[in-house]
């Protein structure tokens, strides 16, 4: 592979990645392939080389579908916050894919990984919780390349996916990621599609020297 195809082929899967729900065909992945997306995660740069992460990989049905519930339940707490017209456009919404999906994988963030003295995280508490945050990029761009889809699951309570997996209490839940092989990823993300949000210009975004207000820069 020359170093112009290699680069390509990143971008490309950058660019292809998609919060995954409704394509899942729950094909098992193969051991293989699953090793290879969680070594990718484990790859990812730490503060400290802390690597303060952990993988919990959910086949279980009786324990996706409890989660599920649980979820359903937290879209109605949502829904409730939405006016009229907002709640009209979440009905259409999916926003999980738990038991459609091969797998669940659940990732915690441990702050006593590499501690006390965690190097680089005197100033910043929140570091080592931005480097599993990375480790979760890593995870979804390798599932890219692999051909399966990956959506984050975010309808949920700490303390009860905490328990569900039996998590210590040291161990924060930061993501469920429902994983597995899908029928195709959409072209254009979900919330987009059906008019939630649509996705910023670079411009809006991109600042030179010091913050300046993007709406007065046209």
């Amino acid at each position: 592979m020359t170093r112009d195809t290699g680069e390509r082929l990143l971008y490309e899967t950058i660019f292809q990645r998609r919060d995954t729900r409704a394509e899942f065909t729950g094909a098992p992945i193969p051991d293989d392939v699953l090793h290879r997306v969680l070594s990718a995660a484990h790859a990812a740069p730490s503060v400290g080389l802390s690597q303060p992460w952990d993988f919990i990989v959910v086949s279980d049905m009786d324990v996706r579908e409890k989660f599920r519930e649980h979820v359903r339940t937290e879209r109605e707490v949502f829904a409730g916050q939405l006016d009229a017209e907002r709640a009209r456009t979440f009905a259409r919404i999916k926003i999980e894919g738990i038991v459609e999906a091969s797998a669940g994988i659940v990732v915690g963030y441990d702050p006593s990984r590499g501690a006390p003295a965690v190097l680089g995280r005197h100033a910043i508490a929140d570091a080592g919780l931005y480097s599993v945050c990375l480790a979760i990029q890593n995870l979804w761009l390798a599932a890219t390349a692999e051909g399966l889809g990956l959506g984050w699951v975010s309808f949920y309570r700490e303390e009860f996916l905490g328990e569900l997996v039996g998590l210590p209490e040291n161990i924060r839940p930061v993501a469920w990621l429902c994983v597995g092989p899908v029928r195709d990823l959409p072209s254009v993300p979900d919330l987009e599609r059906h008019g939630w949000r649509e996705r910023l210009p670079l411009s809006a975004v991109l600042h030179y020297e010091r913050y300046s207000n993007a709406e007065l820069r046209g």
